[in-house]
């Protein structure tokens, strides 16, 4: 799915979070030409100003209630997925009448549930999760082509307008991204298997590694580890955000590896062989 071809509402666009992410956003705006408004809000001011001092930010402001927020008509919510719903309602209710909030979390599910049917009828939720990122932190990594043909789903609910699912759509095609619009259920379904799960397992095979054996890894163990360097609280709201989908992918992970397992206990190399070829279609046939 493309977005649509129309221009950025130069009146302001307010990002909540400004960490990788969201400081990824203001300087993929700022390389865009993008030329209205960029408003930080957050809770640490000297963060912020920071943010600020290096061209990422047009001003910033610590109280959802001021009076930068009235200059902005799209609001990117990009804090912790276990502060996203109170941080949405929190904006909502001092937004003015027309905006649209949207997110950059990868659970969808429960928070759009939540969100549905906000207590301000004057704005709308649309959710979104941008399929980009790093196991850094911080503003101070913040890319500008961080979202550059990358894939970023649009998670809206059927009773959303499609001029305002249009209008999230054309924020994230301007930064350069992919659209793939699914339903919030279908989303985590999707991320447990590729995302969630693979961050669990990895995670598990770093927790192998004795300190005598850290001398002795080459690249197949540090790539496969890569992610388990991932910030640990965040990575603790996504995956029980995400635990019902995650159980039933972990469960068939289990099964292939029981699978894999048996198949070494029994000494049967052709089961093994089979096991195998068949996870190496699969990871052949992923599109680079």
């Amino acid at each position: 799915m493309t977005g649509t071809s129309e221009k950025l509402d130069e009146s302001g666009i307010g990002i909540v979070g400004v960490g990788l992410i969201g400081g990824s956003i203001a300087a993929a705006l700022k390389k865009s030409g993008y030329t209205g408004k960029i408003v930080g809000f957050g809770r640490n001011a000297e963060r912020l100003r920071k943010a600020q001092s290096l061209g990422l930010l047009t001003e910033f402001s610590t109280d959802p209630d001021s009076a930068s927020l009235r200059d902005v008509s799209l609001i990117v919510i990009c804090t912790p997925v276990d502060r996203i719903v109170e941080d949405v309602r929190q904006f909502a209710d001092s937004a003015t009448p027309g905006t649209i909030i949207t997110d950059a979390g990868s659970v969808k599910a429960s928070l759009c549930d939540e969100l549905q049917n906000l207590s301000s009828s004057k704005v709308s939720f649309i959710g979104s999760h941008p399929l980009a990122g790093s196991e850094k932190n911080g503003f101070e990594h913040a890319d500008a082509d961080l979202f550059q043909d990358r894939l970023c789903f649009i998670t809206p609910h059927k009773e959303t307008p499609t001029n305002q699912v249009a209008r999230v759509e054309n924020f994230w095609t301007k930064l350069g991204m992919n659209l793939h619009q699914v339903s919030p259920d279908e989303h985590d379904r999707l991320m447990s298997v590729t995302s969630h799960a693979p961050h669990l397992i990895a995670s598990a095979l770093a927790m192998l590694l004795e300190d005598d054996f850290k001398p002795f890894t080459g690249t197949g163990f540090q790539d496969t580890t890569r992610i388990a360097s991932g910030n640990p609280a965040l990575w603790r709201a996504i995956l029980m955000h995400n635990r019902e989908q995650l159980s039933a992918s972990l469960v068939k992970f289990s099964e292939n590896l029981r699978e894999m397992s048996d198949a070494i206990e029994q000494g049967n190399d052709q089961k093994l062989e089979q096991l195998l070829e068949l996870a190496k279609t699969h990871r052949d046939s992923l599109v680079s």
